[in-house]
């Protein structure tokens, strides 16, 4: 085939196939991923496999090619600590919720490593990025936050094989969080991670391994065709 033919971004091009290696390396990540909390180490994240991070979570697939994430990296020991004391305030609100054994093993569980990452990324979505009419999102106008949210996976899973923990803390007031890194009204905050190298992780899920749920059966979690029982 002639290069210029060969060469055009504008055709499909044949779909690349990946060996059974390849396949079992991206699933034994996935199953690898866990929310961190404790295990972060001070070290500084290099700044080659971060762009690399980035550059996975900006591949995301987004509807309409809109591409709505920006990554705030949030360094800054006082911006940082004053977003540590937004978390407990929250925190404790949050732990009036619960009742009794619950309540007790919530107050046990550490939720977040703020401080303790060396890097903390707030991912945030611009709802007005692609203009009023976005291909894709005309019946549906959360489809830019889910789009948003793949981001985010990407992330992850890239942060996992590159030796990065992630975790991902959510009980914010989110105005807080808006206030304090002076996020217009148009930009929501889809996720506030925090991101280390770690050398030790949890052989499953931490809130699994200390008996807060327990992972769902696959199978109770596949329909065919339509919700059970209709």
């Amino acid at each position: 085939m002639p290069p210029e033919i060969s060469a055009r971004q504008d055709v499909p091009q044949p779909a690349r196939s990946f060996d059974e290696r390849e396949r079992q390396a991206l699933y034994d990540i996935i199953n690898a991923r866990r929310d961190v909390r404790n295990e972060f180490r001070p070290d500084p994240i290099d700044p080659a496999a971060l762009r690399r991070i980035l550059a996975a979570a900006h591949a995301a697939p987004s509807v309409g090619f809109m591409q709505p994430w920006d990554f705030l990296l949030i360094r800054d020991p006082k911006r940082r600590a004053d977003i540590h004391a937004a978390f407990l305030r929250a925190n404790a609100e949050a732990e009036d919720m619960f009742e009794g054994d619950r309540k007790a093993l919530y107050r046990s569980l550490k939720l977040e490593g703020i401080l303790t990452s060396p890097l903390n990324i707030c991912v945030t979505c611009d709802r007005t990025r692609g203009g009023k009419v976005v291909l894709g999102r005309t019946h549906n106008s959360n489809m830019d936050l889910y789009s948003t949210v793949c981001a985010v996976q990407n992330l992850w899973l890239a942060a996992r094989a590159e030796g990065i923990g992630i975790g991902w803390v959510s009980i914010f007031r989110p105005q807080d969080l808006r206030d304090l890194l002076g996020i217009p009204d148009h930009v929501e905050i889809v996720a506030y991670l925090c991101a280390g190298h770690v050398d030790e992780l949890y052989p499953r899920p931490e809130l699994e391994a200390r008996g807060w749920r327990q992972r769902l059966d696959l199978d109770s979690v596949i329909h065919e065709d339509c919700w059970p029982g209709q």
